[in-house]
């Protein structure tokens, strides 16, 4: 008998959890919408007055990761110890989740430029807002176009003292394990000889599925591994080796290859 009514328990409670689910991301995403034509109405004449972004690009970081945290979602950190916070990075990190972005990049001690789905720069406010963060647009279905983007990626590092965040699968993997990686990201690294931190995040496969709309409240863990520094680099293939071990390193042993 108490077997069943733990079943039961345990059944009501996840019924609940599904109906609660949905609601978590539409107040997250509310709490977005209000927040950000708020950070843009002060942030972007801000911006134009005193010649840089910095004060929209803090307030942008703090909305993302303050969205998160009131959907559920509790964040552990490992490894950001070994960043140097005056040092310009490459960081790649594997992708599973659309909250990688708003968990990952806020953590990121630099300004960071990332690419982002050329559809995004269209919404008003948040497009202008990207814009002027120097972000870089990518279509993911165009080879040419990927190409473009890794060079805007060289102009914004260059031109603006950035680092850099690429998601090196290209797209979201759907059981965590990893993808293979795109070329370009490596490329990038090459050009700009800096040095280049892998990522692994874990934990937001569960909390937010790639194909589902709900948020569960959990715990994502981000990794920092150890900078890769350009003299190690060794060939492109090398690197890319050295960057898919680390990432890989860092999954739940269930997902590593």
């Amino acid at each position: 008998m108490n077997h069943t009514h733990a079943a039961v328990k345990v059944e009501s409670s996840e019924q609940q959890e599904r109906a609660l689910s949905p609601l978590r991301t539409i107040f997250m995403l509310g709490f977005w919408v209000v927040a950000l034509p708020i950070a843009g109405l002060i942030g972007v004449p801000w911006s134009y007055l005193v010649g840089n972004v910095n004060f929209l690009y803090k307030a942008c970081m703090w909305g993302a990761w303050t969205g998160v945290h009131l959907a559920g979602v509790r964040v552990e950190t490992i490894g950001l110890d070994q960043i140097d916070p005056s040092q310009r990075y490459i960081y790649m990190s594997n992708h599973i989740s659309n909250l990688d972005p708003p968990i990952t990049i806020p953590l990121i001690p630099q300004r960071s430029s990332v690419l982002v789905k050329k559809e995004l720069f269209k919404v008003p406010i948040l497009g202008h807002i990207m814009r002027m963060g120097s972000l870089v647009p990518v279509d993911r279905g165009n080879r040419d176009a990927a190409i473009t983007a890794v060079r805007d990626s060289i102009d914004a590092i260059r031109g603006h003292n950035l680092s850099m965040v690429i998601y090196v699968e290209g797209r979201r993997s759907f059981d965590g394990r990893l993808l293979p990686f795109k070329k370009g990201p490596f490329y990038l690294a090459e050009e700009c000889r800096m040095p280049v931190v892998p990522i692994t995040i874990s934990g937001t496969e569960h909390v937010m599925p790639k194909a589902h709309f709900g948020i569960r409240p959990g715990v994502a863990t981000v990794q920092f591994h150890a900078p890769i520094q350009p003299e190690d680099f060794g060939t492109r293939d090398e690197l890319m080796a050295k960057v898919r071990a680390a990432i890989d390193g860092g999954l739940p042993k269930e997902l590593r290859e």
